[in-house]
């Protein structure tokens, strides 16, 4: 029998459910995504979710792998998802924006782990996000091998939650794209991307706020709240597809800092990616966020990615089967500029 503390009579043994941390809670959230999970598994994985650490195997068809890693969030999207009370995609932009990323030094994403933190859990909801995340690797091809689901009771809003992701990638070292053997006459292609992708929500927040809009307005057919939250487009099945047929001088993934600050990051000093803007028709939900917010066309240019979600430099003699490859593998493409020489007072990267 427990003591009671003479100072205080009243007092009862307290648990971790009284300080708002439901153990239990979190144990059904664990059982409730392991089929998830296991549809991700790849043949290296040795041990997955449950464990202190997942353990997964370099596949034996690197010869000399070099392992890539990347880590990012989906920033305030997130807002938007609590708002319309979407959770079902928000967990494929969290994978779309690593896995992504390590994508364009020409890494093959092997697996993935998520940080999912709340207040107080709610078993439903988690489920649906991690449902997310499972379908995300899936389209990425890498295995969900484990991830935290951490409760901790006035650290958050009701309601409200935070993603993390982290992939961990491989590619040949003799195969590593860096960007440095492009040169002037290479072509710049643009993949369409799917919307907004993760970047630019403050500002899309603000711009429907501003102006008391509707989720429910027609844009080009679709409802905004649909046009918003559509999950980012995940290139990495096509573009390691393109990489086997034929060689890749450079990647961008177009994520915050548009077209003009994400391209330059691949370019070598002595030249810069000349775009032109009439090359890829315009979405019509970034004709609307502009209109909207009467933005510039230099701003919007740094802040959203106008509809080219992945950017590729290949040489101008590989045109045609570069954009073959990928129409195939179910990519809208354009040709969308090229490099020229740079001199030292012009930006690396400019739009026409």
């Amino acid at each position: 029998m427990t003591p009671q503390d003479p100072d205080h009579p009243n007092t009862k043994p307290l648990s971790y459910r009284d300080a708002g941390v439901d153990i239990e809670a979190g144990d059904r959230l664990v059982e409730n995504i392991k089929p998830f999970a296991k549809r991700t598994l790849r043949p290296e994985v040795l041990t997955g979710i449950g464990g202190f650490g997942a353990l997964f195997e370099i596949p034996t068809k690197y010869r000399n792998p070099v392992l890539v890693s990347g880590t990012d969030g989906v920033g305030t999207k997130l807002k938007l998802a609590f708002q319309l009370d979407r959770h079902d995609n928000i967990g494929i932009d969290l994978v779309a924006m690593s896995v992504n990323d390590i994508l364009v030094q020409g890494a093959e994403p092997l697996f993935f782990l998520d940080y999912f933190a709340c207040g107080q859990l709610d078993v439903k909801t988690a489920t649906t996000v991690i449902g997310g995340i499972a379908r995300g690797c899936e389209l990425a091809g890498c295995a969900l091998i484990g991830g935290e689901t951490a409760e901790m009771p006035g650290m958050y809003p009701p309601g409200e939650y935070d993603l993390a992701g982290f992939a961990v990638g491989a590619v040949e070292k003799d195969c590593i794209i860096s960007g440095a053997s492009i040169q002037p006459g290479d072509v710049v292609l643009g993949l369409a991307s799917s919307g907004p992708h993760s970047n630019g929500y403050s500002l899309i927040r603000k711009i429907i706020a501003q102006n008391h809009i509707d989720f429910s307005f027609d844009i080009a057919g679709e409802s905004l709240a649909d046009a918003i939250m559509a999950p980012t487009r995940i290139y990495v099945k096509s573009v390691l597809q393109l990489m086997q047929q034929c060689p890749v001088k450079g990647l961008a993934h177009i994520t915050g800092g548009g077209l003009v600050e994400n391209i330059p990051r691949i370019l070598p000093d002595p030249v810069m990616a000349v775009l032109r803007r009439d090359a890829w028709p315009a979405p019509a939900l970034f004709q609307w966020l502009q209109q909207q917010g009467q933005i510039t066309d230099t701003e919007m240019a740094r802040v959203f990615n106008c509809g080219i979600g992945m950017v590729l430099v290949v040489a101008s003699d590989h045109i045609e089967k570069a954009i073959a490859c990928l129409q195939a593998n179910g990519e809208t493409v354009w040709q969308i500029g090229e490099i020229q020489p740079r001199s030292s007072h012009q930006a690396a990267t400019i739009l026409i």
